[in-house]
């Protein structure tokens, strides 16, 4: 694979920081506000060491990702990687299942943030203000990253910061108001318990690889892939972990029942910020939204630029320098996903496809250590990294055991009618020759 083909035209301008910051932001969602009730109810107080054994889980595929993101930083994040170590035709498999898990969990994420700002209306106004706050959210996100990644940078790097405070406060205060007696295990959970428990916790902390689908605009990408992610991983396992443990600690067995746990949680230590845990639900789904309307046309973007898609998506804007038709139908999909479904059914299929894509990332990493490919400098080179490729996928596969029947032969028809929309592209391009 040429290295930089798909990225001629991109400015990198996305440092260690901005990447952290994006990586944080995609991570630390509207789960994290509503996730420790789920998790008590399913494995009570072990849930802030699953938070852990979960953040290792992650971290294992965080780090085939660094690696391979060292290697070869480029537009689609995951798809440059596993086309550059298995061909075109299984990097097309991961560019679409990328964009195809990250265009649902856009539309999800959006419903969520509809139905949160029209919960106190009239049921006459819902439904038609729902509908103008979906594409007023999802519009206006994506007019600020037509106007070019430093704009979208900007936005990211403040979203994440206001979502960060609330959660900051929870922390603080809730701290000292931890009643020991509520950390004290009362029952064994149950296998099925701890199954949707895992499934959960991996959802919640899923979300660096749509950050990467923008390296082709990252500074000095061998160095700042590997920084960003590690610092933005640590620091999500170790603020999820505590949060669990804050909020275990003030409910105690109510905590399984609570619809809004942090917000319930707060009450009881300080009323008057009650509403600040709301507000910071709807600031992370909007910085969350800011984010992947950032990142994931860009996948978009690089398929377009090899030849696997309408070349009109890898066109760049004359003065931003921004894949803009690439954005635009992006968010025009996730508008309508986001006016026709629900979170909950569209976060489900979005984390079960995002599976087969981090086992071929962790695969991936480690045939591209193996034949020492390096396309800007010195990469990684991690030295554990075969053991780190191995529980990476064999996460993933268990988590994919989990699902249902349903859930997994559609996910085998979306692999089938990728790899059909791959030979029907091919045989086009050839016919034009």
């Amino acid at each position: 694979m040429e290295g930089h083909r798909r990225d001629a035209g991109l400015v990198r301008a996305v440092g260690p920081w901005d990447l952290a910051a994006s990586i944080v932001n995609c991570v630390v969602g509207a789960s994290i506000f509503v996730a420790p009730a789920v998790l008590a109810g399913n494995i009570g107080t072990l849930a802030p060491l699953a938070f852990l054994l979960g953040a290792f889980v992650v971290g294992a595929v965080a780090i085939c990702f660094a690696e391979a993101g060292s290697r070869v930083p480029t537009s689609g994040g995951a798809y440059g990687y596993v086309e550059a170590a298995f061909g075109p035709l299984a990097g097309f498999i991961a560019g679409l299942l990328l964009w195809f898990s990250n265009v649902l969990a856009c539309g999800g994420i959006a419903a969520a943030f509809a139905d949160m700002m029209v919960r106190t209306l009239p049921p006459p106004l819902m439904a038609p203000v729902r509908v103008v706050v979906i594409v007023g959210a999802i519009g206006a996100l994506a007019l600020v990253n037509i106007g070019g990644v430093a704009r979208a940078t900007w936005l990211i790097n403040a979203t994440t910061l206001l979502k960060l405070i609330p959660l900051a406060v929870f922390v603080v205060l809730g701290a000292g108001a931890i009643h020991s007696a509520n950390l004290v295990a009362t029952a064994a959970p149950s296998m099925e318990g701890v199954g949707r428990a895992l499934i959960l916790i991996l959802f919640a902390l899923s979300g660096m690889e749509i950050s990467l689908c923008a390296s082709g605009e990252v500074v000095r990408p061998a160095r700042t892939i590997p920084r960003a992610l590690a610092i933005a991983m640590l620091s999500v396992a170790l603020l999820y972990a505590t949060i669990q443990l804050i909020a275990q600690g003030i409910l105690g067995a109510a905590l399984a029942h609570s619809n809004a746990p942090l917000a319930d949680a707060m009450a009881r230590v300080a009323p008057g910020l009650q509403l600040l845990m709301v507000i910071g639900a709807a600031v992370s789904m909007f910085g969350i939204l800011g984010s992947e309307i950032l990142c994931s046309p860009r996948i978009l973007y690089g398929l377009a630029r090899d030849g696997l898609l309408p070349r009109m998506l890898g066109r760049l804007h004359t003065k931003h320098h921004s894949p803009h038709i690439a954005i635009l139908c992006h968010s025009a999909l996730a508008i309508g996903l986001a006016l026709t479904g629900t979170f909950a059914e569209l976060a489900v299929l979005s984390g079960l496809a995002i599976a087969p894509l981090y086992i071929a990332g962790c695969a991936a990493a480690w045939m591209l250590a193996r034949r020492q490919v390096a396309l800007a400098g010195e990469p990684l080179n991690f030295r554990w990294l075969v053991p780190a490729a191995v529980i990476g996928i064999a996460s993933m596969l268990t988590l994919i055991a989990l699902a249902s029947r349903v859930q997994i032969l559609g996910l085998l028809a979306i692999l089938g009618a990728s790899a059909l929309a791959y030979v029907l592209q091919s045989r086009t391009a050839l016919a034009r020759r």
